[in-house]
């Protein structure tokens, strides 16, 4: 079932869904994961939202990543995704976005159920 949760401090619906979502699934702060993915984005010299930098923040926490298929009639959504895996604590990407998934819910701040995920994060 989808969550609806923005834990942007101000509120905001900008790009940065990826601080949104890591927020989320590792029960941090917005601001604080957003300062964890600058510095991080600065000494790799890339944008803290780039799949290579959050990836890397993720995989620093612990989690481990697991690719999806991109193509249908393989492909799931985001709800089905979260239906599939009932237990747990995920990131999911889908290429131009990122959602958290907790124990078979998504916690975003747009139902993004229709979106197609093709890696996800297992967090926890």
């Amino acid at each position: 079932m989808w969550i609806r949760c923005n834990p942007n401090p101000l509120g905001k619906e900008t790009g940065d869904c990826v601080i949104r979502a890591i927020a989320i699934a590792t029960d941090q702060s917005w601001r604080e994961t957003y300062r964890d993915l600058c510095r991080l984005g600065e000494i790799q010299g890339d944008l803290p939202n780039s799949n290579a930098v959050w990836g890397s923040y993720l995989r620093g926490k612990g989690a481990r990543q697991f690719l999806l298929p991109e193509s249908c009639p393989d492909c799931i959504t985001v709800q089905a995704f979260a239906e599939r895996y009932p237990d747990g604590v995920y990131v999911i990407g889908t290429g131009t976005h990122a959602v958290a998934v907790i124990s078979g819910d998504w916690y975003d701040s747009w139902n993004s159920a229709s979106a197609t995920p093709t890696v996800f994060w297992k967090v926890k």
